[in-house]
């Protein structure tokens, strides 16, 4: 049973080990608040910096952790790395937390560690084990020595999956023998490439990614992840493993893994319990030195998050919930690729589907599976285009009809024409703001009093790295404020913006998850009235300001005045 802490020393911001060393007299308090300093200024943990000071020595302060908080002592110089259990810990998770997995017993796990308050690494154990978990002190030099042989001995594991040394040949492609096809489905079930794939997979959905790219090149192999929408060095596995690696993702996606001169495209389903599973859309190009594979992380939770996770505004909540439980009509969304454009279009359609609505989706393709919803993936080839669906759907006593993407006149004549007959049509386009929206479709084709009688409400998003919780406020003097876009009325109050600073949370960037800028504008009187005049981009948005409707970088300010995301966030992803 561990021991308790004392009370917090009064004026101090200590971390525990530094407190029971300070409240045991083994420091003093300016010896402690030092140490502090100067691990935070060297970026190190507290009890790096207390041993290299020569304060106490490592087996010391063992046996001392080991006294203050009544768990075990264990001379790990004496512990055979054999009897570790396997995979009891994501290796990750184990080298930056500094924690190694004993001993299993039942659904007890034993780890090593030598900081005893570090309950963030505990939390994390019990998490992704889903163990209970037993403490056991060690030495801080033995166990980092430990983990640089773990360490070394996984990257001699993944040296090993290059196979036999050599250069890699290009022959000319002929068309594949039976022989040799069977030979590469034998190949990609090398257990070796499948624990690396399932490794790889496991670490994306564990970092939140939404992309992993795997990246052949001349000299090297390169995975990157996608992580907040900022691609990430992840790992550089062996050049040789290449091909093996994309034949057992070809093989999971139901692709031909003898055809390697064309792009191809497939789906896969990775299964993490009985009531969680992750959709992968798997993209292969062929590239000079071999198929580059996109996989694209589909995890149908964020369509059920609801409106109010994707960081509407109160009034833009509103506008837009009135809006789409109307009887008819159309509701537009538009934005870059990326900017969750789908994922919003999902929420509302899953706060829509009841037992009582028919809803068709139109999608190219259907990327999160929404139970209740009659999904339809574009099939251009095999001729089932949006219009044809479209169609289709109207025979199909619809209420509510999604289309993934309004791309020419045919497809928009037939939503506006099934807006103006009773239904409610949701789609998307790519523009730069929702007054440049409308302009867009007059300039496809359509007429302005089509555009004018069945649009009724256009949102243009972005998506903004959100600040991390180890953010800072920033000292940024009012003219530059002003200058980015702040008005003279923003400046109520004492509140200052915050910027990035990075922590073991946030792996270092200071940002950790997405929140959503939008620009949410109906369409009123007024603004019909410019669409029927032939009105450009600038009068109806110059109308809809006059509204009070935000543009996409005054949406973005105010996220930067609620210390949700940084000012340097905010003007890379908008434009004024």
């Amino acid at each position: 049973m561990a021991a308790v802490l004392p009370n917090t020393i009064p004026g101090t911001a200590l971390p525990g080990l530094a407190r029971a060393l300070v409240q045991a007299g083994r420091l003093t308090l300016p010896q402690a608040d030092t140490l502090q300093k100067k691990a935070s200024a060297d970026k190190a943990g507290f009890i790096d910096t207390l041993l290299g000071s020569s304060s106490i020595d490592a087996k010391s302060l063992a046996v001392f952790c080991a006294e203050t908080f009544g768990y075990p002592l264990l001379d790990l110089a004496s512990f055979s790395q054999d009897a570790l259990p396997v995979n009891a810990i994501d290796p990750k998770l184990m080298q930056a937390q500094r924690v190694i997995a004993l001993a299993r017993r039942g659904n007890k796990l034993s780890v090593a560690l030598s900081d005893p308050t570090n309950t963030q690494a505990l939390d994390q154990i019990k998490f992704q084990s889903e163990s209970t978990v037993e403490p056991v002190i060690v030495a801080h030099d033995t166990l980092l020595a430990l983990l640089a042989t773990i360490a070394k001995s996984a990257e001699q594991d993944l040296s090993e999956l290059a196979g036999e040394e050599g250069d890699i040949e290009f022959a000319e492609e002929e068309a594949p023998t039976q022989a040799a096809e069977a030979a590469a489905a034998a190949e990609v079930e090398d257990a070796p490439i499948v624990r690396f794939l399932n490794k790889v997979l496991m670490d994306a959905i564990t970092l939140g990614a939404s992309d992993i790219h795997f990246e052949p090149y001349e000299k090297q192999y390169r995975i990157r992840l996608r992580v907040d929408g900022v691609l990430r060095d992840h790992l550089a596995p062996p050049l040789s493993i290449r091909d093996k690696l994309v034949s057992r993702i070809k093989v999971l996606a139901k692709l031909d893994i003898s055809e390697k001169r064309v792009p191809q495209d497939g789906r896969m389903r990775l299964v993490l319990s009985p009531t969680k599973t992750i959709d992968f859309r798997v993209s292969t190009l062929p590239t000079l030195f071999g198929e580059k594979t996109v996989m694209r992380i589909l995890d149908a939770t964020q369509a059920q998050m609801g409106i109010d996770a994707l960081g509407y505004d109160p009034d833009q909540k509103a506008l837009l919930i009135d809006a789409i439980t109307r009887p008819y009509g159309m509701v537009l969304v538009t934005g870059p690729t990326g900017s969750g454009k789908t994922v919003s279009l999902y929420s509302c359609l899953n706060l829509l589907n009841k037992p009582g609505i028919n809803i068709s989706t139109a999608e190219d393709p259907a990327e999160i599976n929404l139970p209740g919803v009659n999904q339809v993936n574009v099939n251009e080839r095999a001729g089932l285009t949006f219009p044809i669906a479209l169609k289709a759907f109207l025979r199909q006593d619809p209420d509510i009809i999604m289309v993934g993407e309004i791309r020419d006149l045919e497809t928009a004549d037939i939503a506006i024409k099934a807006a103006q007959t009773g239904h409610m049509v949701f789609s998307t386009l790519h523009t730069n703001d929702a007054p440049s929206t409308l302009t867009r479709l007059m300039n496809m084709g359509v007429a302005p009093f089509n555009i004018a009688s069945s649009v009724i409400l256009i949102t243009a998003q972005r998506l903004a790295r959100r600040l991390c919780t180890c953010k800072q406020p920033l000292d940024i003097g009012r003219d530059t404020l002003k200058a980015a876009g702040f008005r003279d009325t923003d400046f109520d109050g004492d509140w200052k913006p915050y910027g990035p600073v990075g922590c073991e949370r946030c792996l270092g960037s200071g940002y950790k998850g997405r929140v959503g800028i939008y620009q949410i504008m109906p369409i009123t009187p007024a603004i019909e009235a410019l669409i029927l005049g032939h009105g450009n981009a600038m009068q109806i948005a110059a109308q809809a300001e006059a509204e009070g409707v935000n543009s996409l970088r005054r949406s973005g300010l105010l996220k930067v005045k609620q210390g949700l995301t940084s000012l340097e966030e905010v003007l890379g992803c908008t434009n004024e």
